[in-house]
Parts: structure tokens; sequence; C-alpha cells
């Protein structure tokens, strides 16, 4: 069910924190458009499902678009080996997936591209 709302979604909004569990200061925004690396994202944030630890904390968000709507609000952790996870509301509820080391190098990379 997540991966058809955001394997669609025409751009992604991504803040970064400032990296150290707390969501209380963006450093950087980025904007993606290409359909590649939406498609990246998608397919990282599905792949495997786990359950969520409330206390890991953030370093960035996540927010597909299609329409300049928002599909899909999406918060990750990828900065403490113990914790490393995308979390978001399904139905109501809190799920998470698991953050790979794939995917935090594609999180690091669209995050030092300019």
């Amino acid at each position: 069910m997540l991966q058809e709302r955001i394997i669609n979604a025409d751009s992604v909004a991504i803040n970064f924190f400032k990296g150290d569990g707390t969501m209380d200061t963006v450093v950087v925004v980025k904007i993606i458009r290409d359909k590649k690396t939406i498609t990246s994202l998608s397919n990282a944030i599905s792949a495997s499902t786990t359950k969520p630890d409330l206390k890991c904390g953030y370093d960035g968000s996540l927010h597909f678009f299609k329409n300049n709507m928002v599909v899909q609000d999406i918060d990750f952790r990828m900065n403490d080996a113990t914790c490393k996870y995308f979390t978001f509301k399904q139905a109501g509820e809190l799920k998470a997936t698991v953050l790979s080391d794939e995917a935090s190098r594609l999180l690091q990379d669209i995050r030092s591209n300019d």
C-alpha cells in the first residue's frame, strides 16, 4: 500500500535536520524531481517492514508529492547505527521500515549534491 502511494510521486521534498535525533532544526532542504531517484527512494522505503522504535528520534523527513499535493510524509533516522528507520502513518497507525545502508548512502548523496 505504501509503495503504491509513493512510487507515482512526481516530486519529493527532503528536510535534513541537524542529525542528532531532534526534529527542531532543518539545515538542508532538497527537492527531487528525477523519476529514477524517486523510484530508488520508494524502493528503499518499502523494502522491509519492522516495528517502530519511538525512542529513536529523527534525522529528517520526506514529503512525497503528486500534482502539488502531499501523498505521504515519512520521517527517517539514519545517524544512529542501532536506530535506522523510516517511520510513517498508514491507516492511522505508526509503521516503520528498515533504513538500509544503501538507503543511507542514497540520502547522504542527495544531501551533498548541489
